[in-house]
């Protein structure tokens, strides 16, 4: 196994939990945004405020993107224990 294939395996890992951060990061800055928008506008500072609807889009978000991600997932492992012969030099 030379640098190059640990590089790669280490960018494509980098890669997919990017992808499967993704969606959840992005609800929760989203909603989290928007809510720190109507505190400002309201004036209204109370912190369970800002968490409450963060947890809740967040698990949302875990619900409707939970099956891809885990495809994802799997797919990633998959291409990792078929490179496993090429590795060793097989």
């Amino acid at each position: 196994m030379d640098t190059a294939a640990v590089l790669d395996i280490g960018l494509d890992a980098l890669i997919v939990a990017a992808k499967l951060s993704a969606p959840v990061l992005i609800t929760a800055l989203v909603v989290g945004f928007s809510v720190s928008l109507v505190q400002s506008v309201t004036q209204i500072q109370e912190v369970t405020l800002s968490f409450v609807p963060k947890a809740i889009a967040a698990a949302v978000a875990l619900l409707v993107c939970g099956h891809w991600m885990i495809a994802e997932m799997v797919s990633f492992t998959q291409q990792l224990f078929d490179r496993i012969p090429a590795l060793l030099g097989g």
